[in-house]
């Protein structure tokens, strides 16, 4: 059974050294994440481009995290919630909302929960939502700018929730206290 590895400065791609280097120099360690997608570089380098501008985006940095646990969630990666929890806590997001994403449960702020739902249907329809739904987000305070962003949301999280599905990266000690799973009000569909 193949099996992938996390990699270190001395067993990563050549190309993909100084991947690991910028990753210790933007988050103060190697994430497991990124020591297990580094056997691809370019896949790698991409996802790193894409956290960086998904920092750029318009949303707010608790609508951000709504977007991010939703699609978590949805993909049912355990190191990416557990390490998205980590990092809500570090940004100051309201318990509150942590939980209710983590849980499934509805938000205090029906804005974050339109958010999740438009969010939700995006990765389940894979884009194809209808007029109704597209209206009822801008209805909320969106916009058709924020419609597109959920697009690069997903883009990266596809990156590494998928790269955690086939490397089972295991969690970084930092996070392992915000250890999650998959609430049943989430089946799989």
């Amino acid at each position: 059974m193949t099996r992938f590895q996390l990699h270190t400065k001395e067993t990563a791609p050549e190309d993909g050294r100084d991947l690991l280097d910028k990753a210790e120099k933007s988050y103060g360690f190697v994430p497991n994440l990124i020591a297990g997608m580094v056997e691809a570089p370019a896949t790698t380098e991409a996802y790193m481009a894409l956290s960086r501008a998904v920092m750029k985006m318009s949303f707010s940095p608790e609508e951000r995290h709504v977007v991010w646990f939703t699609i978590n969630a949805y993909h049912d990666c355990t190191y990416c919630m557990a390490g998205h929890t980590r990092i809500a806590n570090a940004e100051k997001i309201p318990q509150d909302v942590i939980e209710a994403a983590r849980t499934n449960s509805p938000f205090p702020d029906d804005r974050l929960n339109v958010l999740r739902d438009f969010t939700q249907k995006m990765v389940v329809q894979r884009g194809w939502v209808d007029d109704a739904d597209l209206d009822s987000f801008m209805a909320a305070g969106f916009t058709k700018r924020n419609v597109i962003e959920i697009v690069g949301v997903i883009a990266h999280k596809v990156i590494s929730n998928y790269t955690n599905h086939l490397v089972e990266t295991p969690l970084d000690p930092h996070s392992k206290q915000h250890a999650w799973t998959r609430p049943a009000s989430l089946a799989a569909e």
